[in-house]
């Protein structure tokens, strides 16, 4: 019931609304009773030829129950769809908190196409939950009460009748739906998942299928993912109309007994004829709505299901909520930064990234980080950018540790330069305005010359994942828009990979030049022009191998120096 209770903290923000629904609906529940009663009553007594002016009261309380039952349907409808839209809001608004303090772990355990069904299709399933299982129960079970208390005056027996059929209707089969629903184990959302996961990786390696010829076998696991949801909606929806009939010829079965038994009241003397028809009528309007309750169970199931796939995302093992009074760093501070005795794996993997990694950076110094594939170098930018928490040890930002920085201040004062940078589908000059939103054409243009991009204009087209630049355009796009944000904290993981040695060369010498007093952490594979680095520090399988400045490690003859040497025979 956990994900229930979440869900219902959740609608409970919209009391006003809620409770407006809520009495609305009783109000027209109750209205459309009164209307039927009052319209059975009056073609009884005007069939025993009453004089007219008997009959104006009756004939008024039907059209004032009338207009009644109109407004309050409506204004029920207008206030639970308002309710329901403002509740879908703060659900999404809530996940997206929770799911902002996960990433990127996150996708190391779920695809993309998943994520995307759970924080769209999931989150809209939850809307079900107040229109179809959280009030209208709420509703039925006052108006029925209402209605069998004020059926008791005229008629016990038929009170009691109703009384069942409330049990039946109310109680006894969607308790019983419920069970069946579980045993079903319904599980649409989950098969949902699986094709959104199937489709996105169609359409994103559609032309590597192409190119290995693989693209009918993917297209095959596609339609087996597209099949089995399709069936799986079948399933749920067979069920959801089978259960509705029973509730239905319930109904029918509660009136026809009123009925046969009105009639021997009738016979007997113990009710007056007059009262028939309302009492039939009666029993025809208090079960039209029950039907509904038999799509109770299956949204009730599909809200849970829907919950649990969310919670499952955005609450991780061992996440905290943020803590308040935490510490904002100055914009304009130069960063020391420090790791002591670092522990840290992946989420979801058994191999130790790093391993008791102890690093120090002073401030306005410059640090490369060299070392093979795999050797862990990449996992120190993230965590000192905290995207990821370290196992054990601590890391410092000017002494503060990061449990008491605020987050957005750590990735504000950084100009930071990742393996895979992300580029949104726009102009040139929408991607440079993430690094300042507020910089001029000019200096926009002065950054892309600065890296070699001179001949790009900001209105150039930017596609989807940056598709029509180069890898190296990319880089130096990634690399203009850290330098237009302009912080004196530079991390730069492979920001020249792609990049020819003259252009690299050209972009490092403007870097060092125009900032010899900010603190500059570079994580490369080239071990070439790293002679004007501070310090050195060579990782290997996740631990450091050795450290020091370029000429102490070349005349030690250690690690780096048979790099350095390997990498002077190729070239």
């Amino acid at each position: 019931m956990k994900e229930v209770a979440a869900v219902t903290r959740l609608v409970l923000m919209e009391k006003k609304d809620i409770l407006l629904s809520i009495v609305l609906g009783i109000v027209g529940g109750l209205a459309a009773v009164g209307l039927f009663s009052a319209s059975g009553y009056l073609i009884s007594k005007a069939a025993l030829e009453t004089p007219l002016y008997a009959l104006i009261l009756v004939i008024s309380m039907v059209k004032l129950l009338g207009f009644t039952r109109a407004i309050s349907r409506y204004a029920e409808r207008y206030f639970s769809h308002r309710a329901t839209f403002t509740i879908l809001s703060n659900m999404r608004v809530t996940f997206f908190e929770k799911l902002e303090r996960v990433v990127p772990g996150i996708f190391q355990k779920y695809q993309s196409g998943d994520l995307l069904s759970r924080v769209v299709g999931d989150v809209e399933r939850l809307q079900d939950y107040f229109l179809r299982v959280f009030y209208p129960p709420i509703v039925l079970a006052i108006v029925f009460l209402s209605t069998i208390l004020f059926t008791t005056f005229f008629s016990f027996y038929t009170a009691l009748v109703l009384w069942i059929g409330f049990i039946l209707t109310g109680l006894v089969f969607p308790v019983l739906f419920t069970m069946k629903q579980r045993k079903l184990d319904n599980q649409v959302r989950k098969e949902r998942g699986n094709l959104s996961s199937e489709v996105a990786e169609f359409l994103s390696g559609f032309r590597d299928l192409k190119i290995y010829q693989k693209l009918e076998e993917k297209r095959e696991l596609l339609t087996t993912a597209s099949a089995s949801y399709l069936n799986r909606q079948k399933a749920e929806g067979k069920s959801l109309q089978w259960n509705e009939t029973i509730m239905t010829m319930t109904g029918f079965f509660i009136t026809w007994v009123v009925v046969v038994m009105g009639a021997y009241l009738v016979a007997a003397g113990q009710l007056e004829g007059v009262f028939l028809a309302m009492l039939v009528m009666i029993s025809i309007t208090i079960f039209e709505d029950t039907p509904a309750m038999a799509g109770v169970p299956v949204y009730l199931n599909e809200t849970k299901q829907a919950m649990t796939r969310l919670l499952s995302v955005s609450e991780t093992e061992g996440e905290e909520e943020p803590g308040g009074n935490l510490i904002e760093l100055a914009d304009e501070q130069i960063a020391s930064l420090e790791m002591e005795n670092v522990t840290f794996t992946f989420p979801g993997e058994w191999r130790k990234t790093l391993d008791q990694v102890s690093i120090s950076i002073p401030a306005g110094s410059r640090t490369a980080i060299v070392g093979p594939s795999g050797s862990g170098k990449s996992a120190v930018l993230q965590l000192l950018l905290n995207l990821y928490q370290p196992d054990e040890g601590k890391i410092r930002w000017n002494g503060m540790t990061l449990e008491k920085i605020e987050q957005e201040s750590i990735w504000r004062s950084a100009n930071a330069v990742l393996q895979e940078n992300h580029f949104f589908y726009g102009t040139v000059r929408d991607n440079l305005q993430l690094g300042d939103a507020a910089a001029t054409a000019e200096a926009m243009e002065k950054v892309l010359a600065r890296v070699r991009l001179g001949h790009f204009s900001l209105d150039d087209p930017v596609y989807e994942k940056a598709e029509n630049l180069s890898g190296g355009e990319r880089q130096r796009l990634a690399m203009a828009r850290a330098m237009l944000k302009g912080k004196r904290l530079w991390l730069l993981d492979e920001p020249t990979s792609s990049v020819d040695a003259v252009t690299e060369s050209e972009i490092f010498k403007q870097l060092f030049d125009e900032n010899t007093e900010d603190t500059i952490i570079l994580i490369s594979h080239k071990l070439a022009g790293l002679e004007k680095m501070d310090q050195i520090i060579v990782m290997e399988q996740g631990s450091i191998k050795e450290s020091g400045t370029y000429a102490e490690l070349m005349a030690q003859k250690g690690y780096f120096y048979e790099m350095r040497k390997l990498e002077e025979n190729l070239l």
